[in-house]
């Protein structure tokens, strides 16, 4: 039998990057999935985000992996919009089990400077996984069958990483620090519903948030940062891939990891221990 088979998974910013790669690798493992993104771009953000067509690609991906996916587009910093999300997966598949409030942005150059870049990151990565929580764990505990909860955190999570104290990277340095703090008082409150609740701390994956022209550009008129060794794996690699995160949450999900609750853990080539 496959890990999550007969599972169905919320995961949000679904339609590329990590979000994706969740998507499809939990599918593999029998998975079904509610998948969510804004599929626009805020004005904050320096890089192109992802598309309706990219979501559309998910949903073929799952489909391919031989899963079964509702989408929705709509952007987590309105609650209503997860309700939308969640009444849709409800309709389709009566209940959900996992969680991954996975949706995030990097509004840390260029537009970062402005004081809307603070709100829009917390907005996105802190108040959005607070809405993903608040909406779904009613549910997860009326039905009685336990559950796991994996909120995406970041290496900046556990460190004080960060390229400059811009309004965006600070907000995504307090969002991402912040989201612990959910999971800890979360993963206490719901341990005896049998729900558990972990964050998890990538280093830099190689997605289109880090692999971009935009952000090569800044890299290379900054060789202070490209140079500086505090922002180097420990482990001989640049970016660890978006399947190493999932095969993590994967696991996380699975009953192997039926006792472990309230645990971050790093997914990070040894950054945290920096």
């Amino acid at each position: 039998m496959k890990r999550l088979s007969g599972k169905v998974a919320l995961i949000t910013g679904v339609a590329r990057g990590q979000g994706r790669s969740h998507a499809v690798r939990m599918a593999e493992e029998g998975a079904s999935i509610i998948g969510m993104d804004i599929c626009a771009q805020i004005p904050s953000v320096f890089y192109p985000m992802a598309t309706e067509e990219d979501l559309a690609e998910t949903e073929r991906l799952v489909k391919a992996a031989g899963g079964d996916i509702v989408t929705v587009v709509g952007d987590v910093r309105q609650r209503a919009d997860v309700q939308r999300a969640y009444d849709a997966g409800i309709e389709r598949f009566g209940g959900v089990d996992i969680l991954v409030p996975n949706a995030g942005i990097m509004p840390v150059i260029d537009q970062g400077v402005e004081p809307q870049a603070w709100h829009d990151a917390v907005d996105t990565m802190l108040t959005g996984v607070w809405h993903v929580l608040d909406v779904a764990v009613p549910g997860m505990i009326e039905r009685g069958a336990g559950g796991s909860i994996a909120i995406t955190s970041s290496a900046a999570g556990l460190t004080s990483m960060g390229l400059n104290t811009f309004p965006g990277q600070a907000g995504y340095s307090a969002a991402k620090h912040g989201v612990v703090g959910l999971m800890r008082l979360y993963s206490k409150q719901l341990a005896e519903h049998l729900i558990r609740v972990n964050s998890i701390h990538p280093t830099d994956v190689n997605t289109p948030m880090v692999a971009n022209a935009e952000y090569g550009a800044f890299v290379n008129s900054h060789p202070e940062v490209a140079n500086d060794e505090a922002y180097k794996n420990p482990m001989p690699v640049e970016l660890i891939e978006a399947v190493d995160v999932s095969n993590a949450l994967v696991f996380l999900a699975s009953d192997e990891a039926r006792y472990i609750t309230g645990v971050t853990l790093p997914v990070d080539a040894g950054y945290h221990n920096r």
